[in-house]
């Protein structure tokens, strides 16, 4: 006899809901809850909650929350609230139950303003030191990079004004700013509106001021959107930016990214292991930053964060941290500079580049490519660098090579570093082969890394407006990318990571010379014999591959490389791990 479908009553009360029997044993929140020590968030913030009041959501419960935001890549926090509710395994990461009520949104907001961004900043760091203590970092081969990130912001919120007007207008954001925060302990004065500040007559308010706080009062909605076509080239963004200021998002800054579109935009810079791809150092800037200026900062966090002091350690970015400066620090702190050139404003020209010159240091001077000195002509220690002219005009109007040596009718100049000769054995190990394989790995790890950050956990744009919470959203990325290795490679780690790869720092040039040969021979294995790396096959094609790998190292004296899966870029595309 079939049964028909009767109508369900929902039931008064629920006794035998396990959430710990809910949960599968695999489930990846299991390892993650296991991993993840929040102990020191209570006594960390606990001096910005008041002693009376209404009890607060506990302070390790809301990280775990903004931790789930990003780890599945929510698109809100008000959705994340919607998914708490429904989903049991989220339950049981909060340590709560099907009555446990789900506090309002506004609670993950009102946290970060409370705390600020120092406790973020500690879950980082705590991440990179689990890390540490597994073996998942060695401290040999670093590398560094930025990328861009979209603002919470539209262009239509953008404002053009003088460059006095526009400085006034975000200090006036910035005051009005300073009203919604939340202060621990008594509260303060009352603040005067912004209308009455605005007609105001104070002796130290100046005239863009009181302009600006007028503008705050006049535009309750955003401006007119400004047309790209006005819009100055990359190189006079800093300009651009001196005349334009967003009322959504005032720390934002226009940049055109890779594809020509110019956009709020802020960047993220990053200092990534090369062993396991661990993120050591993180910093948020303006977009307008240069990235050269980022190294010696994150470099100094790595050393904090990691506290390796090791000797002969290489550090490999590309040629936007080429400069003088940069090779100056590595020389003064012992690194390896694996760094790319900066490209010469001459050179892009079509022009000689002053490495085809030759510096004679005993009568500091320089040999063009036909044969005539450049001598010292003055110094410019605003710049720290040195000018050398030609010796007489005519010697260059004459040349057959003026044409791809100079347009000027003075003759061919070059502006150099002051130290140059000090300079120069730092150039020459960055053009070295052992450099070259460096930034080709760079590459992979740092593209790796950035697009595991982008595709699964939202870091192309920012959820919030400001540059520090920006700054926290930075951290709280690398901290669970961090974990996610940590995880993956278990809690005692691989003390031997990435060995294979760093023989090229023993400061030898057989090892350099040794490194080089293995990376031809793993390209030419590879893409020649469709060889696959061991570990990665399944089934006979394993079999083959050993069989292939085998036969090769028979006939070939040289030990027989083996591709390791290292770095970011070999995890999977989903956060489950």
């Amino acid at each position: 006899m079939m049964r028909s479908l009767a109508p369900k009553e929902p039931a008064l009360f629920a006794y035998h809901v396990n959430l710990e029997r809910r949960v599968p044993a695999d489930h990846p929140l299991r390892r993650v809850k296991q991993t993840l020590d929040l102990s020191f968030v209570a006594p960390a913030v606990k001096h910005t909650y008041g002693r009376t009041g209404n009890p607060s959501v506990p302070p390790e419960l809301i990280l775990r929350m903004m931790f789930l935001l990003f780890y599945y890549n929510i698109p809100s926090e008000r959705e994340l609230m919607d998914q708490i509710g429904l989903r049991l395994d989220f339950l049981w990461f909060l340590d709560w139950d099907l009555e446990s009520a789900v506090p309002n949104h506004s609670v993950l907001s009102k946290a970060r303003t409370r705390w600020g961004t120092q406790i973020f900043e500690q879950l980082f760091t705590r991440t990179v030191k689990q890390c540490v203590q597994a073996g998942l970092v060695d401290g040999q081969l670093l590398h560094i990079d930025s990328t861009i990130v979209a603002a919470n912001a539209a262009k239509d919120s953008v404002l053009r004004g003088g460059p006095e007007l526009v400085a006034a207008l975000r200090a006036a954001y910035a005051q009005q700013e300073q009203k919604l925060e939340v202060v621990a302990g008594p509260p303060d004065p009352p603040t005067p509106t912004v209308a009455a500040v605005a007609t105001a007559t104070q002796p130290t308010q100046s005239a863009p001021e009181a302009s600006a706080l007028r503008m705050l009062v006049a535009l309750p909605t955003p401006a007119p959107s400004v047309p790209a076509a006005p819009l100055k080239p990359a190189s006079k963004m800093a300009n651009v930016n001196a005349t334009h200021v967003s009322t959504t998002d005032p720390d934002a800054r226009l940049a055109r990214d890779k594809s020509g579109v110019t956009r709020l935009t802020y960047k993220d810079h990053r200092m990534v292991d090369d062993a396991h791809g661990v993120i050591t150092a993180v910093a948020s800037t303006s977009s307008t930053v240069a990235d050269g200026t980022q190294l010696s900062t994150l470099h100094e966090q790595h050393q904090s964060h990691t506290g390796l002091k090791l000797d002969r350690v290489a550090l490999a970015g590309d040629k936007h941290y080429g400069t003088a400066d940069n090779f100056r620090y590595c020389l003064q702190t012992g690194l390896r500079a694996h760094l790319g050139q900066a490209v010469n404003a001459v050179a892009e020209q079509g022009l000689f580049a002053p490495k085809r010159f030759i510096y004679e240091a005993a009568q500091d001077c320089f040999l063009c490519p036909a044969g005539q000195r450049l001598v010292f002509h003055q110094h410019k220690p605003e710049l720290n660098c040195k000018v050398y002219l030609i010796a007489r005009a005519e010697l260059c109007l004459g040349c057959s090579l003026r044409s791809q040596c100079t347009r000027a009718k003075a003759g061919r100049s070059l502006q150099v570093p002051a130290d140059y000769a000090l300079l120069q054995p730092a150039w020459e190990q960055a053009s070295s082969p052992a450099a070259r394989q460096s930034r080709r790995r760079r590459q992979q790890v740092m593209e790796g890394s950035f697009a595991d950050a982008a595709n699964n956990h939202g870091a192309k744009r920012a959820r919030w407006r400001r540059q520090w919470r920006q700054q926290i959203q930075s951290w709280l990325i690398a901290a669970i990318q961090n974990l996610r290795l940590l995880i993956k490679h278990g809690r005692n780690g691989s003390q031997q990571g990435g060995a294979a790869l760093h023989q090229m720092h023993d400061g030898s040039a057989a090892a350099d010379q040794k490194l080089v040969t293995k990376a031809v021979l793993a390209k030419f294995l590879t893409r020649h014999l469709r060889w696959t790396p061991i570990g990665m096959a399944k089934g006979p094609g394993l079999i083959a591959s050993r069989k292939r790998l085998s036969n090769i190292s028979a006939r070939d004296p040289r030990p027989a490389c083996r591709k390791n899966r290292v770095g970011q870029h070999a995890l999977t595309s989903s956060p489950t791990i």
